[in-house]
């Protein structure tokens, strides 16, 4: 028997070993290893198993464990207080990242303890499900979506010369995606040992972030050639330029990142509405009326297995964006979205509300990656940084919204997916009337994405 043991031991050590050098392989493919985009890409996966788990634990007090009445409730109260930090995140943080890029690292390791330090805490509590969680809850989403930001800033100073930023994010989010199945089926294991145990496998978690976050190559804090986006209206004709003396003290917006990445931030922001809107809405509908006979947790499974999997296509389908078009790209996921939210209004059943969710990722998912190619393509590199930091906020921001549309709307699956589509419906036509006219004016000399 302790030979059997033994040797069952060594395979499986073989086994782990074997699957961390592939792993490690994948990671660092195609220059990833040596510019450092490896190191971000592994804290990004860890980052997302670690948030999957504090997830798992908070929807089985917030959502599961009590009448639907009062989990509508606690969520809307929980998005409420929710959209307080991400309004002082959208003036806040980009500034603050322009004027301190060398503490980013730190910023994501600070990130990380937080929430390593959130989850022992609400491990204690989980059980009771009192008022105590929600603002921890809410540090935890709030410390979730600062690292988010800074994400994204980081990506281009480790972008390898191999890589074009659209692929480089897409590695990214992809790696996310997976270790986020993973956490699932952890966490519905930890869960069975008891309700604290995924809590406690978060705090582990993100320790081991922290520590990760200070193994980021230093060009991560590097602000070499970079200075702060001056977002303001165009006095002489639409664009982007480049201030490098005092810039005007004029009224902030967004016009001077370009027309074209206006077009897509309007874009992306539905389309972020309606992720948020779908997340809540289909979440209480599908728990008090299931589709089809099937049971709630059978129906909320097949919904979160379509949107996993929608996402994870528009990742891997992130590569395309380098022979095609961002803005025609951006605006038919737009088109996608209206269309599948339309007909799930109108033949509401199992395979329509799967569609919706499954579609609805991937066009958000691909939508994000286009975005993403706009502002390289068009936002000059010495504010890159803050054009994404604006724009993490943005997509945050509305998806926020959109939840908390889904949770104040009656639970009549055909009346909210109706006014989702009308939403959705509005921004795609204004999408297309700037478009068109996009295509009348646009200089040709604007370089492409390589």
């Amino acid at each position: 028997m302790v030979r059997v043991a033994s040797a069952a031991g060594i395979r499986a050590g073989k086994l782990v070993h074997g699957t961390g050098r592939r792993i490690r392989r994948a990671t660092s493919a195609e220059g990833a290893g040596e510019s450092g985009l490896a190191k971000l890409i592994e804290l990004h996966a860890l980052n997302s198993f670690g948030d999957m788990l504090i997830t798992i634990a908070l929807a089985s007090t917030i959502f599961f464990s009590v009448p639907t009445g009062q989990a509508r409730g606690r969520v809307a109260l929980y998005l409420l207080i929710t959209m307080a930090p991400f309004a002082l995140l959208a003036p806040v943080i980009g500034p603050l990242l322009d004027r301190i890029p060398h503490g980013r690292r730190a910023a994501m390791a600070m990130s990380m303890l937080a929430r390593a330090a959130l989850a022992w805490t609400m491990a204690g509590v989980i059980s009771g499900g009192g008022i105590a969680l929600y603002p921890e809850a809410l540090g935890v989403l709030v410390a979730s979506k600062a690292y988010g930001v800074v994400r994204s800033v980081v990506v281009p100073r480790l972008l390898p010369s191999r890589l074009s930023l659209v692929k480089a994010n897409s590695r990214v989010t992809l790696a996310g995606l997976l270790a986020t199945g993973v956490a699932a089926a952890v966490g519905g294991l930890l869960h069975l040992i008891g309700p604290g145990w995924p809590l406690r496998g978060a705090f582990l978690v993100f320790v081991i972030g922290t520590l990760m976050a200070f193994h980021l190559p230093h060009e991560v804090d590097s602000a070499k050639g970079e200075q702060r986006a001056v977002l303001h209206a165009e006095v002489h004709g639409e664009g982007s330029h480049l201030i490098h003396h005092k810039p005007p003290k004029v009224k902030a917006s967004l016009r001077t990142v370009g027309p074209s990445v206006v077009l897509a931030l309007r874009a992306m922001a539905a389309m972020r509405w309606l992720v948020g809107f779908l997340v809540f809405f289909l979440a209480f509908l599908l728990r008090t009326d299931p589709i089809g006979g099937l049971r709630p947790t059978v129906a909320l499974g097949l919904v979160a297995l379509a949107a996993g999997a929608g996402n994870a296509l528009g990742s891997l389908l992130g590569s395309w964006l380098r022979t095609r078009g961002p803005e025609a790209t951006v605006t038919a996921m737009l088109l996608v979205a209206a269309c599948v939210t339309a007909a799930a209004a109108l033949w509401y059943g199992v395979v329509t509300v799967v569609l919706v969710a499954g579609l609805a990722g991937m066009a958000a998912s691909l939508g994000k990656l286009a975005l993403d190619a706009l502002i390289q393509r068009d936002v000059p590199e010495a504010v890159r940084t803050s054009a994404f930091a604006r724009s993490e906020t943005l997509m945050q921001l509305s998806w926020v919204a959109g939840g908390g549309v889904g949770i104040v709307l009656p639970l009549n699956g055909v009346l909210g997916l109706s006014i989702a589509a009308a939403v959705v419906g509005l921004v795609l036509l204004w999408t297309v009337h700037s478009l068109l006219r996009l295509g009348r004016w646009r200089h040709p000399a604007a370089p492409r994405v390589a």
